[in-house]
Formats: structure tokens, sequence, C-alpha cells
């Protein structure tokens, strides 16, 4: 991923779902399945869960399937001959999982038409290169409800990786979902730049709790900030995996990505004959986003609430960007009895009122 993906997203159409393609030859014999990551597997985060989904595959098909993953894949040049090179070798389903992988992706896809290629956070589609994604601000919403229920201050603290739509929208949510609770809850931002700094995650949650924040939410790649939380003794709200390990006591819940559903989904439809290029975009509803277990200092009667609102996200009943909201400049961005569109919802390019921060 990468901060030009804000610009590329407001002038795409190409959120209109799955799209009406020719379906590609069922596999033959043994499926070889690729997967190209910008980072490599650590113990937790974005990398790590989309690990769990190629461990998905070869739980569920076994002796079907035979994986090749390829790590610290992220300059352009790089990954296009990588990827060439897995479809030359017969992988007929190949997973890139980082946005910044998709120019190279778009480019080698069509020199190998038979082969099905699925993108975690694209937003370009071909006849055989799909994308999948994840509503992570369904989760936002809900951990955002349980820190306005923990909060003592009214101060919540947001470190996010880059000010794009995949970040902006969720840090929105969390902040939305608080106030539920309290209408003048407020949420400082800080944006690094960067999904992997620990050093200077570090010193933007320490700073937010400076300013007074009790509740920090930390959208990067690493555990820093919930980990910062615990030995300043305030909460934390974790990103990607479950981050207890990092904060014991002061993770109030983290919002977890299971991939494993798209994975599965995406080889066993390669093997039928099925597979075809979609736009997919699913949340708490599908499973693929979830909720950590809330944490034990939650009172029963908070987290039955929590429960309730999780089934309410699920059915439609509550809808996290339904209006009236404001942006923090005071604009109406969403009127009174209207709910934001997916489409745009995935497009957020303005902070709501209440976050303190900018995007520039």
């Amino acid at each position: 991923m990468n901060f030009s993906r804000r610009r590329l997203l407001q002038g795409s159409a190409a959120f209109a779902g799955a799209l009406a393609l020719p379906r590609l030859a069922a596999a033959q014999d043994v499926l070889k399945i690729g997967q190209v990551n910008a980072s490599p597997a650590a113990e937790i985060g974005w990398s790590k869960q989309h690990a769990l989904g190629i461990e998905a595959i070869k739980a569920a098909l076994g002796d079907k399937v035979q994986v090749t993953v390829v790590d610290n894949t992220f300059l352009p040049q790089d990954a296009e001959r990588v990827f060439r090179d897995l479809a030359s070798q017969g992988h007929r389903l190949i997973f890139g999982t980082s946005f910044s992988l998709g120019q190279p992706m778009q480019k080698v896809a069509p020199q190998f038409p038979d082969v099905a290629w699925e993108h975690c956070s694209g937003i370009v589609h071909l006849d055989n290169l799909g994308t999948f994604e994840a509503k992570y601000y369904e989760g936002m919403y809900i951990a955002g409800i349980a820190a306005g229920h923990m909060t003592k201050t009214g101060k919540l603290g947001f470190v996010g990786g880059f000010p794009i739509p995949d970040i902006v929208g969720p840090g929105n949510a969390f902040l939305l979902g608080a106030r539920t609770v309290n209408p003048d809850i407020t949420c400082s931002v800080v944006f690094l730049n960067s999904w992997f700094d620990p050093g200077k995650e570090k010193e933007a949650a320490q700073a937010l709790m400076a300013q007074g924040a009790d509740v920090i939410l930390g959208m990067t790649d690493t555990g820093v900030c919930v980990q910062a939380a615990q030995e300043a003794g305030v909460y934390a709200v974790g990103y990607a995996s479950d981050l207890t390990s990092f904060g014991p006591d002061s993770q109030l819940t983290s919002v977890v990505l299971d991939w494993s559903s798209e994975y599965v989904g995406a080889a066993q439809k390669v093997l039928d004959g099925s597979w075809t290029s979609e736009s997919r975009w699913d949340g708490l509803a599908e499973g693929v986003v979830t909720l950590a277990p809330f944490n034990a200092a939650i009172p029963e009667d908070v987290r039955a609430k929590l429960d309730a609102a999780v089934e309410g996200v699920k059915s439609g009943e509550i809808q996290p960007y339904a209006g009236e909201i404001k942006d923090n400049q005071g604009n109406v961005v969403v009127a009174a009895g209207e709910v934001l569109p997916g489409d745009a919802v995935r497009g957020i390019n303005w902070l709501a009122e209440g976050m303190i921060g900018t995007l520039g």
C-alpha cells in the first residue's frame, strides 16, 4: 500500500461488484498456488494474517494444492519478475497481498490469461484479475463503542500508517462508535507515513497519551501501541492480529482479519472451474473481520451491548456511517437519514467531526 491509493480511489469506478467475465478452465492435477508478499510474515500483523490464509488452503485442500510463497517483494520491477516467474512455472492461482503490488500484477496478468490473479487491497480488475478487501471500519466501530465506555478522559488517540481510505475510514468509525456513548469524545490523530517504524510509533503513542488520550488505536504492522498502552496503564485497540500478548491488561479488543474464506474460496473455484474476476468486500457478517475477546475489565453489561452491536452490524440494522455526520471542518458529509454508500466509504478522504488532526 502507499499514499497514492487515496487519489486513485477517488477516480476509480472499479467497485461495481462481481464482473461478468469468462470463467477459467478448471485446473488439472495438483493446483499450484503462488503468494507474493511485500514483507515476511512476523509473529503478528498484516502479512501474518495472509500467511494464515495460505495455511487454511493447505488444511482444506491438502494434496490437491502445492504452494509457493515469496516474501520481501516490494519493488515494482522485482514484483513483476516474481509474478512472471510464478505464472511461467505453472502456478494457476496467484495472490498479491499488498496494494503496492497492483501495477506489476496488472502488467503481468494479461500475459497469462489462463492464470487466476487475486489482489488484496486492489482497485483494478481485468478478465483474470480480481480483488478482495475487508470492511475494517465495522470492527473499529464496535471497538470504538468499547473505548467510549472505558475512557475516563473522553480523549482517544489514533496512530495510523498512512492517510489512505483503508486507514482513515476505520479511524473515523472508531470515533463514531465512541460517540454513541458520549458525543463529546474526541480523537487525536497521528499518521506515521510508514507501516513499520516501531520507534516513531511509540513516540506517537506516548505523545497522544501525554495529551490525555487513555485509549489508543494503532493501525500499523506492529503491536507497539498496545505495548505502549500497557506500559502506561491505559487501554488500546489492536489491528490485524490479536495483540493480547503485547498488552494483556491494556488491550480492549483487536480487530482481527481472517482471510481464510477468501483464500480457500478462490482456490476451490479454480479447482472446479468456476473462478471469475470479482470485487469482494467482506466484513463481520462474512467472518473476514472478527473481534478478539473483550478485555475482562469491560463491565459485563457493556460486553452484552458490544455483542448486540456486533449482531446489529452483521444484520445491517446498525450502519456505522449513518447520518448525520460532519467532517472536522463542520461540513455535512452524510445527511440525516442517509447512509454513506460502500464506494464512498472505500474512498473516504475526510476526518469526522471530533477527529483532531489533518490528512496532510
